[in-house]
This record gives C-alpha cells, sequence and structure tokens, in this order.
C-alpha cells in the first residue's frame, strides 16, 4: 500500500472510530479525517478538574479564537467575565444549584449579550437606538455570545482543558448582574467552567441522537423519528451504564425536563428578569 493509501485508510479507520464513539451505531462519516475534526467529535463535557490554574495566556488565545467566530452585522454584542476568585466562584454556584464542576473548576467563564456597548455608541452619536428594544437584538447578543462561546470551547480543548456550560447561571440573571457589575442592557447567558481534567475520574462521550432524526434535506420530515428515539433510548442506557450513572430513557428526561414550569427552576421568568436588566423585549 502506498503512503498516500495508507493514510487514507488510517484517516478512515479513525473516523469510523470517532463515529461509533459519538453515535454508538453505524454512522458513515467519509475518510476526510484531521486534528480539528478530531478535537469537535471528541467533546466531552468534563466535572472533575485538577486543582491548579488555567494559564491566562490560555485564556487570552480562547477568547482571541471566540473573536474569530462570526457576528451578526460585526455589531460583536457580546462580551464575557473570567471569574477565578473562589469565593465568588461560590456566591455564583449558589446561584446554579451548587454544581461540583463549578466548586472544583479553577475558572468560570460568564459569557454575556451586551447590548450596552452599541447603545452607548448610539448614545454618543444623539441616536435613540430604538432597534436595541426589539427581542430580535436580544437574541442577536445571545447567539453572537454562544457563538464565541462554543469557539471559546474548541480552542480550550485542543490545548488540552476540559469544560462544561452551566445554563444555570440563568436561574437568577439579577444576583448574577450584581455580583458580576454588570451594567443595564448586558444579560448573563451561560457559564462555562474551565480546567485541567482529572484523570482519576474521565469523562466519556456522550452518545448523540442519530443523524437522521437531525438533519433534514429540503423540507422537514420525521418518519424515522420514532425508531430512531427508541434505538437513542437503548444506545443512552448503554452509555449510563458505563458512568455508572442513573439509568433513564432519553425521552423520559425530555419530557421531564419540559413537563412542569417548576423544572425550569426560575428560569419561566426570564423575560421578565431580562426587561428588569435592561432589556425591552418588544
Amino acid at each position: 500500500m502506498t503512503p498516500s493509501l495508507a493514510t487514507k485508510a488510517n484517516d478512515a479507520d479513525r473516523l469510523a472510530a470517532l463515529a461509533a464513539e459519538r453515535y454508538r451505531e453505524s454512522q458513515h462519516l467519509g475518510e476526510q479525517w484531521n486534528e480539528t475534526i478530531e478535537t469537535l467529535l471528541s467533546h466531552r463535557s468534563v466535572r472533575s478538574y485538577l486543582p491548579k490554574p488555567v494559564p491566562h495566556a490560555a485564556v487570552e488565545l480562547a477568547v482571541a479564537a471566540a473573536q474569530s467566530a462570526p457576528s451578526s452585522s460585526n455589531l460583536q454584542a457580546w462580551s464575557v467575565v473570567a471569574v477565578e476568585d473562589p469565593e465568588r466562584q461560590n456566591r455564583l454556584n449558589a446561584v446554579a444549584g451548587n454544581q461540583r464542576q463549578i466548586a472544583q473548576a479553577p475558572l468560570l467563564l460568564v459569557w454575556l449579550a451586551d447590548l450596552a456597548q452599541p447603545r452607548a455608541i448610539a448614545a454618543k452619536a444623539g441616536s435613540a437606538a430604538e432597534g436595541l428594544d426589539y427581542i430580535e437584538s436580544f437574541l442577536l447578543g445571545v447567539i453572537d455570545a454562544a457563538l464565541a462561546a462554543q469557539n471559546a470551547v474548541v480552542a480550550f480543548e485542543s490545548l488540552g482543558f476540559g469544560t462544561c456550560y452551566i445554563g444555570a447561571i440563568r436561574n437568577d440573571p439579577e444576583t448574577v448582574a450584581r455580583e458580576l457589575a454588570l451594567p443595564e442592557g448586558v444579560f448573563p447567558a451561560f457559564g462555562l467552567t474551565v480546567g485541567f481534567p482529572d484523570p482519576a475520574q474521565p469523562a466519556g462521550v456522550k452518545p448523540r441522537l442519530p443523524q437522521s432524526t437531525v438533519l433534514h434535506r429540503e423540507q422537514y420530515a420525521n418518519e424515522a423519528r420514532a425508531r430512531d428515539l427508541a434505538t437513542y433510548n437503548k444506545v443512552l442506557r448503554r452509555f449510563q451504564a458505563e458512568q455508572a450513572m442513573p439509568s433513564i430513557d432519553w425521552t423520559d428526561q425530555v419530557r421531564n425536563r419540559i413537563g412542569t414550569v417548576e423544572a425550569l427552576k426560575g428560569r419561566h421568568m426570564l423575560a421578565a428578569l431580562a426587561r428588569r436588566l435592561g432589556f425591552q423585549l418588544k
């Protein structure tokens, strides 16, 4: 076998291994492997960290990656607060329900939908900035923050760090805003823990839904949904057993997560809370 053919074979084998870990079922991903694809397909949420700080240079590199993400109209309507102070992390963790990963992580990044800067720019020019009062602008800021954060996650993971998103930062946005001294027009969208993974407690790659559930061609179709969900319930239960996690069907998890207002843990008030933080949401 020539070197080029051997490389293609190795790439195809590596992709097959990555697909098997991500889907646990047959999923052909072709032969175009590279290190970027490896990093993306190997993503896992890391909740156990070593007690060593994340170098500031690594944070700045990840933020450069974040700033390289697309931004709607180049408004760059996001910002991020890096929290390393243990006492401040503890107070934010209380908002988030006292999660292990926040308690262990040397770094908590709080990603913000930031409309304060564009409003200040408009005010300096004597503009009322009426466009910022609409839900479109709020969504723009949240989407910009999410795109930026995911770029940062890929950068951190490529450098050997582990990460875990923290949606529970939204349990009490007003308390988070006070803790971080956020000005009016800045909303804490989510957190992200970052640190060196603890090798004694390795995280697994959580299987995802079959692609036939999420990839639609030309028009939305759900003919395969019942079959795919039944398959995925079995796949996820196997993963739960491997990780010594409680065993529950994914479809039951979904029902539990959206079944009651109480399951939202205060986030059913987000529209009212966002308005109190300076967003009109017209």
